[in-house]
């Protein structure tokens, strides 16, 4: 079986943060995969990792100075930035994205991601209050303009005593992104016919220029290290809705519990598994001009944090288990005076009444359109390939799409978005 990245050659760029020390795990997962790596680190990273160390793992040189005389005596930067199949960057910190958004080139790295013409994959990495600084808004939104792909970050644990978005994703993840990338520029090559000189087709992209928050999958609320309750969705539709937005041309932020789903193309990953840690993540990615709430989100949690220790059954008979009311995520960014996005899309999964329960919600949560669906047995929606929907609008209004695959009906979801809140076009 051949490796998924046999012959490609791997430009990593280690910034200057804590994750800076997973980025030697990443070089032995891309080599597990066929590649081969260059290494490629910035004065901060050396500060948590070696060049020595990352050479040791790359089996070549690792190159940390944009005044080395061997190598600049024939132009070394440019070489590195030609003579390679993609850059990946990892972690890319607050500081190194806002140098790639500014086009800033001081050192070698960033010279180097300034005279690329590669693909760049980059994974976020730092503290919580950094990545949801608008600054950091401001200049991923930029990037992923540029065609940067981005994988993570990650909501958890941070090395300081905090916790929520801005974990680097791991390096399986960035490996898998970065096969999935350049799988997918091959893909276009061919069949958009460049190999043999045809001019590509023009894809319309009526959200270039707008920041799209989606939210997808389950959450799940602990009750023990073993034990949680959870909802049946897979994530399916949250998930193509954010693929069909990125394709639309809008920066796109997924916010995602726990689902067994790539990341789709082109759009910035927050993984989270609680209601409370989804509502977080929410306020930090915000603000956007468009809100797309698809996630079935947990309504309870344990009242009572979970424990570290396996709960037993001492014969008595089950534990009362007290239930706490999650926050609400639709309701209150729809409510919101100051910051609210100028579309807010819920969705309304019903087993019975559909259009009655869908009607109360949207004059109860403050949406501007609920997206409603039958997700009884015989509906068979929750985890499967197909939907069927009905748009409900604040006016009471109601139009009914037939069964379809669930990316098709983020397609159509998506263009009705973009009629309801256009782009605004160059000058």
């Amino acid at each position: 079986m051949s490796l998924p990245l046999a012959r490609r050659r791997i430009l990593l760029v280690i910034g200057g943060g804590i994750a800076a020390y997973k980025a030697l795990d990443l070089i032995r997962r891309l080599r597990e995969r066929g590649a081969s790596v260059c290494p490629v680190l910035t004065a901060g990273a050396q500060e948590f990792v070696t060049p020595l160390a990352a050479a040791a793992l790359a089996g070549e040189r690792a190159h940390t100075d944009l005044f080395d005389r061997a190598s600049e005596a024939e132009i070394g930067h440019i070489k590195l930035a030609r003579q390679a199949d993609a850059v990946v960057v990892a972690p890319a910190t607050a500081d190194l994205m806002a140098r790639m958004a500014g086009g800033h080139a001081p050192d070698l790295a960033c010279t180097i991601l300034l005279a690329t013409t590669l693909p760049i994959l980059i994974a976020p990495a730092m503290n919580v209050k950094m990545w949801a600084h608008p600054a950091t808004k401001r200049n991923l939104a930029t990037l992923q303009g540029d065609g940067v792909r981005v994988v993570g970050p990650n909501a958890g644990a941070m090395a300081e005593p905090e916790s929520g978005p801005g974990r680097m994703a791991e390096p399986v993840e960035i490996a898998d992104a970065l096969v999935e990338m350049l799988d997918e520029a091959a893909n276009r090559a061919q069949g958009l016919g460049f190999l043999s000189g045809r001019s590509a087709p023009t894809r319309p992209r009526p959200l270039e220029g707008r920041r799209v928050l989606v939210t997808s999958g389950p959450t799940h609320e602990p009750i023990d290290p073993v034990r949680y309750l959870a909802n049946r969705s897979s994530g399916r539709q949250g998930h193509a809705i954010a693929e069909a937005a990125a394709q639309a041309g809008a920066a796109v932020t997924l916010i995602s519990g726990p689902v067994a789903l790539p990341d789709p193309p082109g759009v910035a990953v927050v993984r989270v598994e609680t209601a409370r840690e989804m509502m977080a993540a929410v306020e930090a990615a915000l603000p956007a001009e468009i809100a797309v709430f698809a996630a079935a989100v947990a309504d309870w949690r344990p009242e009572t944090e979970a424990t570290d220790k396996k709960i037993k059954k001492d014969g008595s008979g089950p534990a009362p288990l007290a239930l706490a009311e999650n926050p609400d995520i639709l309701s209150t960014i729809a409510h919101r005076s100051e910051g609210r996005p100028g579309l807010v899309v819920g969705f309304a999964a019903e087993t019975d009444s559909v259009l009655e329960h869908a009607r109360a919600k949207i004059a109860r949560k403050g949406c501007d359109l609920i997206v409603a669906n039958d997700v009884s047995a015989e509906g068979a929606v929750m985890g499967g390939a197909e939907n069927a929907v009905h748009l409900i609008g604040r006016d009471g209004s109601v139009e009914s799409w037939p069964r379809a695959a669930k990316e098709e009906v983020a397609r159509r979801l998506v263009a009705r978005i973009a009629e309801l809140h256009p782009a605004v076009g160059p000058d």
